[in-house]
């Protein structure tokens, strides 16, 4: 396992590289959350579409099936800061063609859904340097702390942006705020230029050339397949993302044709956002919850509730009800993600942690999040958005069941043992 970093007794508000790291993540993430919002709406107001619209959360993911496991490998051969910064120069490229296209009237919707791909599948690589970089940079031992921070910062700014994204989609052209997303990713290349810490272990050699890829890959995924609690997490993960993806997926029809609150204004932005508050809520409490318990059982505590009151959620009669639903679902959703991801960056040896990470995210983000994606919008043209948003997120009962009839259900330490060893 990999061991702290240099600055491991010092705390993370007082270490310089970590301000760093977090002010680079606190501004790409602030321009994500506009674009998750701002783009779904510029396709919709352009097709009227539901199942194009539904097409833009699909192609979010879609890059993690088709590079995920590559990213993860090329992430833990390369300089991880550079390979960071170079997906952050061309995401912003790509995200600057879109006011630009707008501002010369040449904006169409296959520029959209190629730049809904684009960015992410760039961003695939970035999130392979990602989730290898920051265990060296803080320490495994500061790692879930350090993901509660960034989280949480996350989280609140998802709960102040759709107010402010749905206010100004009243004044100002969804193309236009885009713009805001490409400036924040060239802020974000700048700061990852200014760690002065490496992020990776100096002592392993860089790789060259494309030698063994496919041997990395397979270390990659026999460590994840093995790992008890790592599997297990993955799966559940995965379902679970293949709900939330059905869901989200529909949100923006879901807000127009069932809650009657159209796609701008301070209803709109209300609601959206009212999911961030419980999420900030479970990404503040994490830490403190491990300081008690095992993530297995925080996994088991959590999937639970999260399955009821999605499903409860979908079945709002109002936009009232459903920010309530909306702030509540979100507590226990986001326990089981930020859990996952920071006992998956624990118990990975430091050469893994590209591969494994991305493996997992490509299971879960990519295989459930884009496979819920695309079945909601082909769902709700059969039955409708309401009855396809219900039938979406009973999926993840199916995900209760496997974690509970898993290792996780007699797991009382915060690691489980490998499949060879249990």
């Amino acid at each position: 396992m990999h061991q702290a970093s240099s600055a491991g007794t010092t705390k993370l508000r007082y270490d310089p590289d970590f301000r760093r790291y977090f002010a680079a993540r606190a501004l790409s993430l602030s321009g994500t959350v506009v674009t998750i919002i701002a783009l779904p709406v510029l396709v919709y107001r352009i097709s009227g579409s539901a199942a194009l619209t539904a097409t833009v959360a699909a192609l979010e993911a879609v890059p993690y099936l088709l590079f995920g496991l590559f990213a993860g490998v090329l992430a833990d051969r390369s300089d991880r800061r550079r390979l960071m910064i170079v997906a952050d120069v061309l995401d912003a490229a790509l995200m600057a063609s879109i006011p630009v296209a707008h501002w010369l009237d040449l904006l169409t919707i296959p520029h959209l859904l190629l730049v809904a791909f684009g960015v992410p599948a760039v961003a695939v690589f970035f999130d392979g340097a990602n989730f290898g970089a920051l265990p060296v940079l803080v320490g495994t031992d500061r790692i879930a702390e350090a993901n509660s921070i960034v989280w949480s910062f996350a989280t609140g700014v998802e709960i102040v942006l759709p107010s402010v994204v749905g206010l100004s989609l009243a004044v100002t052209h969804p193309a236009t705020l885009l713009g805001f997303d490409a400036l924040s990713f060239i802020a974000s290349a700048a700061l990852l230029r200014m760690i002065a810490r490496p992020l990776q272990d100096p002592a392993r050699p860089l790789q060259r050339g494309l030698g063994s890829v496919l041997g990395d890959i397979g270390v990659g995924l026999r460590f994840l397949t093995d790992h008890a609690g790592v599997r297990t997490m993955t799966i559940v993960g995965a379902i679970q993302s293949m709900a939330g993806g059905g869901f989200v997926a529909l949100m923006v029809v879901w807000f127009d044709r069932v809650l009657d609150i159209g796609t701008q204004g301070w209803r709109f932005g209300l609601t959206w956002s009212s999911w961030s508050v419980g999420a900030l809520a479970a990404t503040l409490l994490l830490p403190r919850l491990l300081r008690r318990t095992s993530p297995a059982r925080i996994t088991l505590a959590a999937l639970p509730v999260s399955a009821v009151l999605g499903v409860l959620t979908a079945l709002a009669p109002n936009w009232q009800w459903a920010a309530l639903g909306l702030l509540s679902w979100s507590g226990a959703y986001m326990l089981v993600v930020v859990n996952s991801i920071s006992y998956r960056q624990q118990v990975t040896p430091e050469p893994l942690l590209g591969r494994v990470n991305t493996a997992g995210r490509m299971l879960a983000w990519g295989a459930g999040w884009t496979g819920g994606a695309a079945l909601a919008g082909l769902v709700a043209s059969a039955v409708g958005v309401r009855h396809a948003m219900v039938l979406m997120t009973t999926v993840n009962l199916v995900g209760v069941v496997v974690a509970w009839t898993s290792p996780l259900r007699t797991a009382t330490a915060s690691d489980l043992p490998t499949s060879e060893s249990s």
